[in-house]
């Protein structure tokens, strides 16, 4: 029975239960020729009293060989099946850990930091390898020689044998009390190193602000002041685990000076033979190292079980958006339906008793001041964020008949914060979409007026476009991220304020190009621009959560209300521009 720590292990070591199997057997045959060593010690010793002759010393020296070549054959085989099963767990560990990472909701994320992800997706990971490896190894050696070892031993003095183990129960005693002192400190420790983690890569994530503001010194200030604490803590740890072994070791030497007294004294009685005596105390050397592997072991336990309960944190983790057990994969038409929508966020009322019916292959437009809810309402149609069952249709179904994956197939997705990744432009329009050719990736980039600027790089869409696109523009990011859109020929487009860092006379030509582009599919814009909104089938205006107005553009305008406002604004901000 495994003990509670370890148990999100099992299905892993059921996995790798015979090469276990196998490692055990290796480590039976390596210990079984390490035990006979001191008995041929023994044999040799106590024959020089009937003389010494070539023979008698060539059976020695062969039976040594033997032994030594035994153990070593075994001990390599020991080490590549356990430490290689090690890796493959790890590496099945590290799969399943990106596999969860993969599915869990965005409210994870806004509570995690990814510095902190990160750090146990390696540091954590890695100390759970070495529990997996050399932990088990060791202790499985430990075990096995010292069985093997006392059966030896109590045949040639019992006395003996109670006083070499006599310190035992007080090294019981250290190892429970220094391994819960070290899991203590060791789980501080990584949680400092996922600290560091985060605030490393905000850092790099965020550099063109840090330079922006003038901030370097502030920020390699305060992260050595973090490196500090981390290093401070690292030296407790490490402080705590050199008092470990010598420990451990004094207790062996006091029971090594003991033995050797005592077991002088049987010689000199005649109880025990010059032989007996010289394998008495080779049991004793031989067994130094598995007791101080002991300290380490209980080193490398205490890390292990430590970064284990932080991995199982998020392999426990259930994303909060799933499929339902209704859901199924249905074709997509586009109408959508907000029926007496709800919306509360962390506590917050976001929208109130929304009701909103957006026909198949029409165009809605979504304005209104910051905070009003507009992104929290498109949010709920990929159920990026999910809503009350039955409050967001589509083609009449409630959305959660759906399955994710058919639902966001059908959806193109631009939201506000613009991510494209370190990769190739080809790339990053051809995300989800395989199979796509350059003419539908040159096509879509057209679609998004982002062709021209593409085939200007030297490498064209062959270009690398840095962490997070740092390499572009935000209007190039933007357009790229529309192409990424639509390449996918979605019923439902979604552009969450995306050409708000694009100028009006680009905006005017991707808009015409997207006209094309719209027609037979339901699109819906979210912007703070009339002259990105004027000409959709429809215009919602959202304030405090809830739809103040509706219509098209020039009814809106004859209503002479919020929306009259921003027009009569951005006209006069027109004219001013132009003076």
């Amino acid at each position: 029975m495994l003990p509670k720590s370890l148990r999100p292990l099992l299905p892993y070591l059921k996995r790798y239960r015979w090469g276990y199997v196998a490692g055990t057997l290796c480590i039976l045959f390596n210990n079984g020729a390490w035990v006979l060593f001191p008995q041929v010690v023994q044999r040799a010793i106590d024959s020089l009293k009937f003389g010494v002759t070539t023979e008698k010393l060539r059976i020695v020296a062969v039976e040594l060989l033997a032994v030594f070549a035994v153990r070593a054959i075994f001990l390599f085989l020991t080490r590549w099946i356990l430490i290689g099963i090690s890796r493959d767990i790890e590496f099945d560990l590290r799969n399943d850990l990106f596999a969860r990472l993969e599915t869990l909701s965005y409210s994870y994320y806004q509570r995690m930091r990814t510095g902190d992800v990160m750090a146990r997706a390696t540091n954590d990971l890695n100390a759970v390898r070495m529990l997996l490896g050399p932990a088990i190894m060791y202790s499985a050696n430990t075990i096995v020689f010292t069985i093997g070892a006392l059966a030896f031993m109590l045949a040639l003095s019992p006395k003996l044998t109670l006083y070499t183990f006599l310190p035992l129960p007080i090294a019981s005693v250290l190892i429970q009390y220094f391994g819960h002192r070290i899991h203590e400190r060791f789980e501080r420790i990584q949680a400092m190193f996922s600290d560091i983690s985060a605030r490393a890569q905000e850092n790099f994530s965020g550099v063109r602000v840090i330079r922006a503001y003038a901030q370097e010194d502030a920020e390699i200030a305060s992260f050595e002041t973090a490196n500090q604490e981390y290093i401070a803590r690292s030296l407790k740890l490490v402080r705590l685990m050199g008092m470990l072994w010598p420990t451990l070791e004094l207790m062996l030497g006091f029971a090594s000076a003991l033995v050797l007294w005592l077991g002088g004294r049987e010689v000199l009685l005649g109880h025990l033979t010059p032989g007996g005596f010289a394998a008495f105390l080779t049991y004793m050397m031989q067994l130094t190292w598995p007791i101080i592997a002991l300290g380490w072991v209980v080193n490398i336990f205490q890390r292990g079980t430590a970064s284990l309960a932080r991995l199982n944190e998020i392999l426990v983790e259930q994303p909060q958006i799933k499929d339902a057990p209704q859901a199924r994969h249905l074709p997509i038409r586009g109408e959508i339906e907000f029926r007496n929508l709800n919306f509360a966020y962390d506590g917050k009322d976001v929208l109130h008793n929304l009701n909103l019916r957006i026909p198949e292959g029409s165009s809605l437009a979504i304005v209104g001041p910051t905070g009003s809810g507009k992104t929290t309402l498109v949010d709920l149609i990929p159920r990026i964020y999910d809503a009350e069952p039955g409050m967001v249709l589509i083609d009449g179904r409630p959305i959660r008949e759906y399955s994710l994956a058919a639902l966001r197939k059908n959806i193109g997705f631009v939201p506000q914060e613009t991510f494209l990744f370190s990769d190739r432009i080809r790339e990053n329009i051809a995300l989800g979409v395989e199979s796509a050719s350059d003419s539908q990736i040159h096509d879509a980039a057209e679609a998004a007026n982002i062709a021209t600027d593409i085939e200007s790089f030297p490498e064209g869409y062959e270009t690398l476009v840095g962490e997070r696109g740092i390499t572009l523009s935000g209007g190039q990011k933007q357009r790229t991220a529309i192409a990424r859109a639509l390449i996918r020929n979605p019923r439902i487009l979604i552009l969450d304020d995306a050409l708000s860092s694009v100028d009006t006379h680009t905006e005017d030509k991707i808009l015409n190009h997207l006209r094309d582009v719209m027609q037979g599919r339901t699109t819906i814009f979210i912007s703070h621009r009339v002259s990105t909104v004027r000409n959709a089938d429809r215009i919602a205006v959202l304030h405090g959560g809830r739809i103040v107005e509706l219509g098209t553009h020039d009814e809106l305008l004859a209503l002479n209300g919020y929306y009259t406002d921003l027009y009569n604004k951005q006209l006069l901000e027109e004219e001013l521009a132009e003076v």
